[in-house]
């Protein structure tokens, strides 16, 4: 019985594919972790999405950017893309199924006793481990219920920067919502920069990475993110896991072992 985490997707699934054999994924014993953004860019996220509705007792999956945008769109909060690629889910015949799993997936997931916390991009350097759990609940009780369109009107845009206690209403929604899947890089005060998305040995001087931040609060977890393919897997840190090895872009997909620690990556087949 195995565990393996693994990148971001983004529709490409003859990647995926050719990686669950690699791993020999057996989904009667083993589970797999998937770090967000399973949709868009890539061409096939309707396949994507059926693999994982299909294999769902065995898939475990937090909400990426690219997730939260899919759901924008089919309910109407947000138009479609030119850049956007995911017509496909759209137009299904088993569209409503499809998005409704995606719709109830977590921002935030933890074993404990295997000692890994899973989110799309990262976890707010302010926050405790307990503060975080609390504050992804919070939003996901917002997606999963009455108030997601209001959620889903108010999603976009950078502000506020700065956690406080005081936020409220889409605001706090908001920035909740950037840490868990959109966040990058931040600066001594804890403000979130979401402008820059590059190589980290290009980012500007006075920002860090969220997980270097100085007096950023211990998780106590080794902590399993994708979001960044520039780190292309490397984040030099021992409690950060970095799984999007830009797959998307042309690069590989990559598993991770969580009892093993070892990797399984396939060149991109898209």
């Amino acid at each position: 019985m195995s565990t393996y985490a693994i990148g971001d997707i983004q529709g490409c699934f003859n990647s995926f594919e050719r990686l669950i054999e690699a791993i020999q994924f057996n989904p009667a014993k083993d589970t797999l972790w998937l770090a967000g953004d399973l949709v868009n860019r890539g061409p096939d996220s309707l396949a994507t999405l059926r693999y994982c509705y299909q294999h769902k007792d065995s898939v475990i999956a937090v909400l990426g950017n690219h997730d939260l945008h899919l759901l924008a769109v089919a309910f109407g909060a947000c138009e479609y893309k030119n850049k956007d690629t995911f017509a496909d889910v759209l137009e299904a015949p088993d569209r409503d199924e499809l998005i409704h799993w995606l719709r109830f997936n977590p921002l935030y997931h933890r074993n404990k006793n295997l000692g890994y916390s899973m989110v799309h991009a990262g976890i707010y350097p302010k926050w405790s481990r307990k503060k975080a759990k609390n504050l992804a609940q919070e939003v996901e009780d917002i997606i999963q219920g009455e108030q997601l369109s209001e959620f889903l009107c108010n999603m976009y845009g950078n502000q506020p920067e700065k956690w406080s206690d005081s936020l409220e209403g889409t605001s706090r929604w908001r920035f909740i919502t950037n840490c868990f899947t959109r966040m990058r890089l931040c600066d001594d005060n804890f403000a979130i920069n979401l402008s820059y998305k590059g190589a980290l040995k290009d980012a500007p001087t006075e920002l860090h990475p969220w997980y270097t931040t100085p007096n950023r609060k211990s998780i106590k977890d080794t902590i399993l993110i994708g979001h960044w393919a520039a780190l292309n897997g490397v984040t030099g840190s021992e409690d950060v896991i970095a799984l999007d090895t830009g797959c998307v872009w042309g690069n590989k997909l990559s598993a991770f072992c969580l009892e093993t620690s070892i990797w399984t990556q396939v060149n991109a087949q898209e």
